[in-house]
């Protein structure tokens, strides 16, 4: 089932964004990975999902959210969050949205699938594809402290994916180190550590 496996390198290497203690959102959180993975790191999370079966296996590392995002009204309107998860996930009337619900000071870890993939595998789809460079515009009014799109071997896909932050965060502490790694480094240690 979609969300049992391991949490995704990309989300693994750029959960240091994510302000110490503040609440995440993981969407179509499916089974949870990227919420235990959170609430590991000492994070309240909320994850939302339309699949009730997928939610139990969730349920058991944060709130879990049983909403069809896609047919019924935002069901968080007003709410934001320290980090906003998306991971294999995509439907593009949603994009301002999930922007709007990090809040400042908070990050956006966005990773799914891109242009080229029909060519590989599935999804297939256009309205499941992002465009070269949707990502970037839809994160306009954010740092962009990372930003891929391109063919990954293993398994063999096109994604598109980034890390953004939010300018303003509400006290005095120094921004996040934004640490950088070689390419292909997705599984490299913690990254605000010396390498």
């Amino acid at each position: 089932m979609h969300g049992t496996e391991a949490p995704s390198p990309w989300v693994r290497r750029w959960s240091h964004l994510v302000p110490g203690g503040a609440d995440v959102l993981d969407v179509a959180c499916g089974g949870g990975r990227h919420m235990r993975w959170f609430a590991q790191q000492g994070h309240p999370v909320l994850g939302i999902d339309r699949d009730p079966q997928a939610l139990e296996l969730a349920r058991g590392a944060g709130e879990a959210l049983l909403a069809d995002i896609e047919q019924g009204p935002w069901p968080l309107a007003g709410r934001r969050f320290g980090a906003v998860v998306v991971t294999n996930y995509l439907w593009r009337p949603l994009l301002p949205v999930l922007v709007d619900s990090v809040a400042p000071g908070g990050a956006l870890i966005y990773e799914t699938f891109a242009q080229g993939n029909e060519t590989v595998g599935k999804p297939a789809r256009a309205d499941f594809l992002l465009r070269p460079g949707e990502l970037l515009a839809a994160c306009a009014d954010l740092r962009v402290v990372a930003y891929e799109d391109g063919f990954l071997a293993q398994p063999p896909r096109f994604v598109q994916r980034i890390a953004a932050v939010r300018a303003g965060g509400t006290d005095d502490a120094p921004p996040p180190r934004y640490a950088l790694h070689a390419a292909g480094d997705d599984a490299a240690g913690d990254p605000r550590k010396p390498q």
